[in-house]
Formats: structure tokens, C-alpha cells, sequence
């Protein structure tokens, strides 16, 4: 079984004119809701083996805050290509992952993440589904499970098990 996690960044910051997009840092709900985020993974012990992250400033100030609730941080890859990446992009670096490896995590931006939880999850996850569907807020994350090997990764092939967003974890 291979789980995939799909996280979006954090919050961003929209005050300071002139940055541009790839630079725009997390703003405090940012920050703390990728500190809840954290956190949860910590005590679900969800950690990933591999993470692979946009290199926007927001998408690796989000990674940051996660690695500080993390005792054995996973080993991460920062990749430009998922920058504001299509859906269709970011299933490649699915497909492309180590078959050694047991769990996959993207931190990436919408609308692709979006795109690519509803494009993967089957049809049975109705719940969470339901729910994805609708939106996929910032530092919001889907886990999927997967039968078979990364690169037999299509769409519909994977079972939602969680999509959480940092509203439900508490005040953030």
C-alpha cells in the first residue's frame, strides 16, 4: 500500500506590494496554521519518507514549520517544476517516485493541488470526497492511499482516507 499525502501551502501574505508571487512568505495565520499542521502530523505519526516541494518561499516556510514537530525529519526535495504546477505535472512526480518508498508527500499551490486530490480520489470515498470537492483550503491536506506501485497511480485509483484543514485542528 503507498500513501500520498497532498498538502497546500499555508497562508500567504498579500500585504507587501511589489514581491513577487515565488516570493511571497506565509502571513501569522500562515505560520500558525502550519504550526497546527505540525503538529498533527506528529501525533498521528504521518509522517512521509520523501517530500517534494514547491520552491516558493510560502510552500518551504510551510515544510519548516511541519519539520519543527518532526523528531526524524523526512528526506526532502525541493523541486521548482511544482511551482504552480498542473495537475497532470504533479501525478508525474507520483508516477516518477521510488518504488521504495511507502509514502509520498507534495507541498504545492492550487489550483493543482485541488485538481489533482479530485482527480485521484475513487469514487467511494464519498465522505471526505464530498468535502474535497468543495474546496481545498490553504495548508489543507488530502492522504490517499494506493494499491500497487507509484507509477500505477491514475486517476480514481486512490482511496481518500483524510482531508484535513487547519480549521478543524483548532484556532488557527
Amino acid at each position: 500500500m503507498k500513501t500520498l499525502m497532498l498538502l497546500r501551502h499555508a497562508k500567504s501574505d498579500w500585504s507587501a506590494a511589489g514581491i513577487a508571487d515565488h516570493d511571497r512568505p506565509l502571513n501569522a495565520r500562515g505560520d500558525a496554521a502550519a504550526i497546527r499542521m505540525g503538529q498533527y502530523l506528529a501525533r498521528e505519526n504521518l509522517w512521509p519518507d520523501l517530500v517534494l516541494c514547491s520552491t516558493a518561499l510560502r510552500t518551504r516556510e510551510t515544510l519548516a514549520h511541519l519539520l519543527d514537530a518532526c523528531d526524524r525529519p523526512p528526506s526532502v526535495r525541493y523541486e521548482k517544476a511544482l511551482y504552480l504546477a498542473s495537475p497532470r505535472a504533479m501525478l508525474k512526480f507520483v508516477q516518477d517516485a521510488s518504488n521504495d518508498l511507502k509514502s509520498l508527500m507534495l507541498i504545492g499551490h492550487n489550483p493543482g493541488t485541488h485538481s489533482l486530490a479530485n482527480m485521484l480520489a475513487a469514487a467511494e470515498s464519498k465522505s471526505a470526497r464530498a468535502e474535497l470537492a468543495e474546496k481545498f483550503p490553504t495548508g489543507a491536506l488530502a492522504l490517499l492511499q494506493f494499491k500497487g506501485q507509484w507509477a500505477d497511480v491514475i486517476p480514481g485509483s486512490g482511496q481518500l482516507m483524510r482531508f484535513i484543514k487547519p480549521r478543524s485542528l483548532g484556532d488557527v
